[in-house]
């Protein structure tokens, strides 16, 4: 019981995400942008398997960066709280989705016992930055892996 307790808040996360940006409303990425947003998460995954805070955290929205202050507090959360992210078996991206300038992506990924994971995150434009991760939320992803 504890166990699904702890994880009510990750869920109540991943339920606004998605009705936030409900498939019916979403709107279509360019090609272009598709690909920019898959890569600002790549290479934030590529910052986190080389153990490097500071590029991780650049890629993260302002927002995200005062809440965490420190690249260092951040990586240490990335490693406590999302082992999977930090260091993926398997990475599959999904299409992406966008309304009002902000972009969600899911991914799904797979740690490194194989067991499967969907990462759902949220992407704004960040003028003369291009797009920023402001948001992550991982559950347990009981589907097939593409």
């Amino acid at each position: 019981m504890h166990r699904l307790l702890s994880r009510i808040p990750a869920l109540l996360a991943l339920v606004f995400l998605l009705s936030a940006w409900p498939g019916h409303a979403a709107g279509a990425l360019s090609a272009l942008e598709e690909k920019n947003v898959r890569a600002v998460i790549q290479a934030q995954l590529k910052a986190f398997a080389a153990d490097n805070a500071r590029e991780a955290f650049a890629l993260a929205t302002p927002a995200l960066q005062t809440q965490f202050g420190t690249a260092e507090t951040f990586m240490a959360m990335v490693r406590t709280s999302y082992p999977v992210v930090y260091a993926p078996g398997h990475v599959a991206f999904l299409k992406p989705e966008a309304q009002q300038g902000e972009v969600i992506q899911r991914v799904q990924m797979t740690d490194q016992e194989g067991k499967a994971w969907l990462a759902v995150y949220s992407l704004q434009q960040q003028k003369g930055k291009g797009w920023r991760i402001s948001g992550c939320v991982v559950v347990e992803s009981r589907g097939r892996f593409v």
